[in-house]
């Protein structure tokens, strides 16, 4: 039978600057190293302006659709009282509590319990390169606990 465990690691992801990047093959490794089987996983990215999300990985086109959109609720040059870091800096601030910053996905069988189509993405939404600390916690059931 399978232990009870609970496990914590902190991912580092260069990003490019604006845009999706996915991480579901990063997190896919995590759990295989820790013989994760059955439980809960918690993805949080430890900033304000760069977010998390559970997309589809199918079509790209998807992807740029939703930076679209989030461009245009929260565009930059808009008037905003905070502007000392930028003109994407306060935008990035709206665009990141608009989505989210942290993810709870279900574990089962030693998978993420996705959709065949879903894939994990954090999202810079600064223009210039980042590197993106995200923190992740597994709470459940491990093969080799």
């Amino acid at each position: 039978m399978a232990d009870f465990v609970q496990s914590s690691h902190t991912l580092f992801v260069p990003t490019s600057g604006k845009g999706f990047i996915e991480i579901s093959q990063v997190l896919r490794s995590w759990l295989d190293g820790i013989s994760a089987e059955n439980g809960l996983l918690t993805v949080f990215v430890c900033h304000t302006s760069a977010s998390l999300t559970i997309q589809e990985n199918a079509d790209p086109a998807v992807r740029h659709d939703l930076m679209a959109a989030l461009d245009g609720l929260a565009p930059e040059h808009g008037p905003y009282a905070h502007a000392e870091e930028g003109p994407d800096d306060m935008p990035s601030h709206i665009k990141s509590m608009l989505t989210s910053v942290s993810l709870s996905i279900p574990i089962k069988d030693g998978r993420m319990v996705l959709g065949q189509w879903q894939g994990v993405y954090l999202i810079e939404h600064r223009t210039e390169p980042h590197e993106r600390t995200i923190a992740l916690n597994f709470i459940g059931h491990s093969a080799e606990a």
